[in-house]
């Protein structure tokens, strides 16, 4: 099944994907980062599965958006006629690894394996077979099925199971009053609440952190190796995510991710990683699942990410540019944040030097990339608009001279005035999409010569069919084999730059064409494959979906800007 067949359904600790035919292929449970339950989108059928569908061939699909406690609940309504319907429960814990011992009970039946049960409850006859439910039932008309999922640990007693019809309403409720909330005025409002709903469900209620995305192993390109788990939370979309939530008005929810920040981003920091388990976890070890064959064959299938050991120092930017976003938004800072973030300053004055892995987490030699030194650039930048806007104790003096001297270095050595662009690396030839930061985080001003070019440059040369590439994965060496799609969230931040850069006809363009690549419920994934006209990487994605909300502000910011100085609206942004 393509991607784009799928839905999202979570709860803010879990979440599941939900194909057209009305099977959930993907869920880990109790929470995201758990072994899956259900893993036949890395496979088939056989390695998990719960499907719910008419016994012929449906003529069509209608979806409805829901969640509740940490339960999985559906319902089957019969509109009119009536309608065989067949039920095929396949629970497969740890990654399919385990066949479970399935028995019934007095209403439904209960899987065990090792520390995992669950519980299938249902009036809905059910008959048993080889480690699955199965059921066979006429839908009515006027009449509803339900059927409830519960996941809880084997050796404590089944949950009391919720009146579906209850959490049906309590869910809608729930979600109908969250969206209510959303302050969000601008361009593509409609576009940009469907989006922040996808990020809300891709967040853990009990921590605040956001996942990069709920699945694993979904390729960058179809039948190749760039797999990777994204069930974690990377500081590089932090910055993104809070701008994202403020944007939609969503306070509490941006403060609750900045506090789960303040916890793993602080401390020693020699020891800041770039991404973090969603309670904080260090430890993220990669290993591979051999028994699973893979979306689309697209081997190997990776849980855990190696790239957590990996020394980015762009991370250092986006810690700041945190603590800088949640005391604009309290128009305070708490006394007690101050000294970690001033640890963090002066740690990265001696470290700022040093070649890292990249945003990219390239698996090759360590470089002087570009936007790495940007967003060190970020720190001494937002370190000084801190300390002059509430008054703290801090080396002013120094830090305006490293913000200076780093400022210098990146425009002499970052820059190639020949093909007028910045580049990859110092010294290098290559473009990478990532540069395109440089107006958005007020590096140089949008209009800029150097950003135009730069603009331009990354356009023409890393563009396929109007979308943009992270990088060559010809020109680069990243360590790994083969190609990749078109990275959405570069297509983003092109749209952000071209509309900064006044041009924002184009950057509507763009984005237009950006929102036609979104599936029936507005979702995307991490990169799009421009030959095969797919959707691929994991899925849905939140870069994607964050840098879909900056790309709306940012039009909405330029066209404003038109509006009060229609001759230079660029430069009054």
């Amino acid at each position: 099944m393509l991607l784009e067949d799928y839905g999202f359904i979570g709860d803010l600790q879990t979440s599941a994907l939900v194909g057209r035919n009305g099977s959930i292929d993907w869920l880990c449970m109790p929470s995201f980062d758990s072994g899956s339950c259900f893993a036949a989108l890395l496979g088939g059928p056989e390695h998990g599965r719960w499907l719910v569908a008419p016994a012929a061939e449906p003529v069509g699909v209608t979806r409805r958006r829901g969640s509740g406690p940490p339960r999985l609940i559906r319902i089957v309504e019969g509109l009119r006629g009536r309608v065989p319907m067949r039920m095929h429960l396949s629970l497969r814990p740890d990654y399919a690894a385990v066949t479970p011992w399935v028995e019934a009970v007095a209403d439904g039946a209960v899987a065990t394996a090792g520390p995992d049960a669950f519980h299938l409850c249902t009036t809905v006859p059910l008959e048993i077979r080889s480690g699955t439910v199965e059921s066979e039932f006429v839908a009515v008309e006027s009449g509803r099925y339900r059927f409830a999922l519960d996941r809880y640990a084997s050796f404590e007693p089944a949950p009391v199971v919720e009146d579906a019809e209850s959490a049906l309403a309590r869910t809608v409720k729930w979600w109908r009053d969250w969206t209510g909330r959303c302050t969000y005025k601008g361009a593509y409002r409609d576009e940009v609440i469907r989006s922040l709903i996808v990020l809300e469900g891709m967040t853990d209620e009990t921590t605040g952190a956001i996942v990069a995305a709920p699945t694993t192993s979904l390729p960058e390109a179809l039948g190749g190796v760039r797999n990777w788990d994204y069930r974690y939370c990377w500081l590089r979309d932090s910055v993104l995510a809070l701008e994202a939530l403020l944007a939609g008005g969503y306070t509490g929810e941006a403060l609750a991710f900045r506090d789960f920040l303040l916890r793993v981003g602080t401390g020693d920091p020699a020891d800041v990683q770039i991404m973090y388990g969603i309670r904080g976890e260090r430890r993220l070890t990669e290993f591979e699942v051999d028994h699973l064959p893979g979306y689309e064959g697209s081997a190997p299938v990776r849980v855990g990410n190696a790239a957590a050991e990996q020394f980015q120092l762009d991370v250092y930017g986006e810690v700041l540019s945190v603590a800088y976003k949640g005391a604009e938004a309290l128009g305070r800072i708490e006394p007690h944040m101050w000294p970690r973030w001033r640890a963090v300053i002066e740690y990265v004055e001696g470290i700022w030097q040093e070649p890292d892995e990249g945003i990219w987490e390239t698996r090759g030699l360590r470089r002087h990339f570009t936007q790495s030194k940007v967003m060190a650039w970020v720190v001494f930048d937002r370190a000084v608009r801190l300390a002059e806007g509430f008054g703290l104790d801090a080396p002013l003096e120094q830090w305006r001279r490293t913000r200076d001297e780093i400022h210098h270095e990146i425009c002499e050595r970052g820059y190639d005035p020949v093909r007028g662009t910045f580049t990859q690396y110092y010294g290098s030839a290559e473009l990478d999409a990532s540069v395109l930061l440089i107006p958005l985080v007020g590096f140089l001003p949008p209009s800029d010569d150097r950003v135009t070019s730069t603009i331009d440059a990354i356009r023409n040369e890393l563009g396929r069919d109007g979308f943009v590439s992270r990088y060559s994965t010809t020109d680069t060496d990243d360590g790994l084999p083969g190609g990749e799609g078109q990275f959405l969230a570069c297509s983003f931040w092109l749209v952000s730059a071209l509309a900064l850069n006044g041009r924002v006809d184009d950057a509507r363009v763009l984005f237009e064409r950006l929102l036609g690549l979104t599936n029936h419920l507005g979702l995307l994934a991490e990169e799009y494959d421009v030959p095969a006209g797919r959707q691929v990487g994991n899925f849905p994605q939140a870069f994607s979906h964050l840098t879909l909300v900056g790309a709306a502000c940012a039009i909405t910011v330029a066209e404003r800007a038109q509006a009060v100085d229609p001759v230079d609206g660029a430069s009054a942004v």
